[in-house]
């Protein structure tokens, strides 16, 4: 006898995998989305993905994202300011219809004040703006971290990034 289907979560940017493993761990469905095929590769590659119905891959760009299945949550941690902002407020959308209503959202925006702000591809928002993209939502938390360190690639970098959870009202 089959037990009960596990909630599904998107991650969207899921690059090696890192939570999409936790997320298996914990017992969700994922539905990983990245538009790098070596980043797919390295999740695939992990000893915890074994073959599974629980585990989807999309190879998707932003600007190629369709719709998205119902989930109980989105996350997206550290990939949306990655979206070009001729195709954020479609993405963005697509990603608030696909939260069923009670579901949540977590990930990162970065804020007007970072590095990256002036790179043309990026989405940076005012923390008003950040906020404006959760009025169909309760938020859980909105925490703003603004600091100088290092990007992956060991860049100085300012980062000043939105952490935000946020639960659909139902």
């Amino acid at each position: 006898m089959r037990g009960p289907t596990p909630p599904l979560c998107i991650d969207l940017g899921c690059g090696s995998g890192i939570d999409a493993a936790e997320l298996r761990r914990r017992g969700w469905a994922v539905f990983g989305i990245d538009g790098h095929r070596e980043g797919l590769q390295r999740l695939l590659a992990r000893p915890e993905f074994e073959p599974s119905p629980l585990l989807t891959l999309r190879l998707a760009l932003f600007e190629d994202l369709g719709p998205l299945p119902p989930c109980r949550l989105l996350n997206a941690s550290f990939s949306l300011p990655f979206c070009e902002p001729a195709h954020f407020e479609r993405v963005w959308s697509a990603c608030v219809e696909a939260i069923e209503p009670g579901g949540r959202f977590a990930g990162q925006f970065f804020g007007d004040r970072d590095t990256w702000a002036s790179i043309p591809d990026r989405t940076h928002r005012s923390r008003d703006a950040a906020r404006a993209c959760f009025d169909w939502a309760e938020i859980e938390m909105f925490d703003e971290e603004e600091r100088d360190g290092e990007d992956a690639k060991g860049n100085v970098k300012h980062w000043h990034v939105f952490h935000i959870v946020a639960r659909k009202r139902t």
